[in-house]
């Protein structure tokens, strides 16, 4: 099925920014999927996009109040293999599957990640029985955790189980709690960080602070603190993506070895793995959500990882 999207160019647009560019920063906004300039180019080039009801060029440059229409195509989706890749199961029925997620795995195939993500594990291991979800190339996924990113992650087994988990997850019905180890001491010991997030607008891969972005809220809680670092457990009311990593580092106390959004000493590979990290330190460890069928609530806790826990006990 085609996407269709009417967007309004900001009056106060900051610059005169290229068309393509616009594009690619705005769309990734509203879909919360990436789009890379490229993409957006074959979208004009081939004529689905149209400025002010006229074809356009991607090197067009905007000055604010323009008017665009994008007819996205009929998504064409890839062969996906089936491979024999070890996963942590922790719960698993007829409807959906519950899986402890180690760092360091993608979840679902990408750009440059055509296999080894936990889809191409799951096909195998649930014989290829997975539901297509709204026609892409992420059978069964529901919600994702970041490829650094280790703990709990519901799969879909079937439709039903889809159409529910996704309608739990937009509703905000489904409980999500992560623990974070921070670089920094923060100045409360719980709080509500309530900052819109959105692309940033020069680097499509990141996130950032953005008064146009998705509204964002992540509630914290210190469990512990050293005197360089502070572990703390996150619940999200909204799942945006990069949230408690974009955040945490907003509040000056980004996560351990994340080498995205941490600018401190803990923020690149070469620290990460001096602390002994496969990933940054940061685990979803509860989970909370109803039986698509049965209706039953259904709660799971997941461990922290050996490399996270150990760094806990080394402080």
């Amino acid at each position: 099925m085609n996407e269709r999207f009417e967007l309004k160019v900001e009056a106060d647009l900051d610059g005169e920014p290229r068309l393509d560019q616009y594009l690619s920063m705005r769309l990734s906004q509203v879909t919360e999927r990436e789009f890379s300039r490229s993409s957006v180019q074959k979208l004009i080039e081939s004529g689905d996009v149209r400025l002010n009801q006229k074809l356009t060029k991607a090197g067009l440059r905007l000055s604010g109040g323009e008017e665009i229409t994008i007819q996205m195509p009929a998504p064409v989706e890839l062969e996906l293999k089936a491979q024999d890749i070890p996963i942590k199961v922790v719960y698993e029925d007829d409807e959906l599957i519950v899986i402890d997620k180690e760092a360091g795995q993608v979840v679902h195939p990408g750009a440059g990640v055509p296999d080894g993500t936990l889809v191409n594990a799951l096909l195998k291991h649930c014989a290829g029985n997975l539901p297509g979800i709204a026609g892409t190339i992420r059978p069964g996924i529901v919600h994702r955790l970041d490829k650094d990113t280790s703990g709990l992650l519901v799969v879909a087994k079937t439709d039903r189980a889809q159409l529910s988990l996704s309608s739990q997850i937009s509703k905000r019905e489904a409980k999500r709690v992560y623990l974070a180890l921070l670089e920094g001491k923060l100045e409360q010991g719980s709080g509500l960080v309530d900052k819109p997030i959105g692309r940033h607008k020069t680097d499509r891969k990141r996130m950032a602070i953005n008064e146009t972005g998705r509204s964002a809220q992540t509630y914290f809680e210190v469990i512990s603190s050293w005197p360089k670092y502070c572990l703390v457990r996150c619940s999200l009311k909204t799942g945006r993506t990069h949230q408690i990593r974009v955040h945490m580092a907003s509040l000056n106390c980004p996560v351990v070895g994340d080498i995205v959004y941490n600018k401190k000493s803990t923020g690149s590979m070469v620290a990460r793995a001096k602390l002994g990290l496969i990933g940054h330190a940061l685990h979803a460890t509860y989970l909370c959500f109803s039986h698509p069928i049965s209706g039953l609530l259904l709660e799971f806790e997941a461990k922290l990882p050996a490399d996270f826990q150990q760094l806990i006990d080394s402080l």
